[in-house]
């Protein structure tokens, strides 16, 4: 009996709009999704800004391909990463692509290699704008991958600042939960979960100083929580939050 291969991944990193120090939580976050059987880096690694990522090179296999900046204003770097997956794109071996850069310019890439039915998982800064983040099947914010920025203490919250406070998260919880129609507004939070994820491309809760969608929802204080014994958990949104949205809605 043959054991089950993990999904295909190329990852293609855009070395002059990635910081090398997200290397580390960056392969670890991929590894949670598939194998990255293919590791390329594209920049000028004769310039300071990408000189960082040099030393990573060998420590996770990922192999460079120097562009030099012959024209002010033009990106050989991206042109030449584009022109790679689409080549690895109509080779047909990938299950998904690893796009980690925080530019907007591989917004039609994303959604070309999606139209193909392969998925995308980004990678980028907080401010990506959004055309590239919602092009993407899941977009991971690279400073939630930083050294240290998802270690938590004992009650699963983060130690260092979030890049959100949990109350942000509170109107997005409670819109997809009142999309999921049930009798009495119980809600399994797994099917939150996915809900989330097909919804908001970048909802992580790591975002708001969590782990766990079960810790910020609790952080939040916002919904009623329920265990039933030997289930999993469910949620609802609060009486007097459900009678205030109702108000609001006639």
């Amino acid at each position: 009996m043959t054991e089950a291969r993990l999904p295909r991944l190329a990852v293609l990193i855009d070395a002059d709009n990635a910081s090398a120090r997200i290397v580390d939580g960056l392969f670890d976050e991929i590894a949670k999704i598939g194998e990255a059987s293919v590791r390329r880096i594209y920049g000028d690694f004769s310039s300071g800004r990408s000189k960082g990522w040099a030393d990573q090179l060998s420590k996770h296999a990922i192999i460079p391909h120097q562009q030099f900046a012959y024209t002010t204003g033009k990106n050989a770097s991206d042109i030449t990463l584009v022109i790679d997956a689409m080549d690895l794109l109509h080779t047909g071996r990938f299950d998904g692509f690893c796009l980690v850069s925080s530019d907007s310019d591989f917004t039609r890439l994303a959604a070309r290699i999606r139209e193909q039915g392969v998925d995308v998982f980004g990678f980028g800064e907080q401010k990506t704008p959004e055309s590239f983040r919602q092009a993407c099947r899941r977009f991971v914010y690279t400073e939630n991958l930083l050294p240290g920025a998802s270690t938590n203490d004992d009650d699963g919250e983060a130690k260092t600042k979030p890049l959100q406070p949990p109350g942000r998260a509170t109107p997005i919880i409670r819109k997809i939960i009142q999309q999921i129609e049930t009798e009495d507004g119980w809600v399994p939070l797994g099917q939150v979960g996915n809900q989330l994820s097909n919804q908001s491309s970048d909802f992580d809760p790591r975002t708001y100083g969590f782990r766990k969608l079960s810790d910020l929802i609790r952080k939040t204080n916002a919904f009623e929580i329920d265990v039933p014994q030997g289930k999993a958990m469910r949620i609802r949104i609060k009486p007097a939050a459900r009678k205030s949205s109702n108000a609001k809605g006639r």
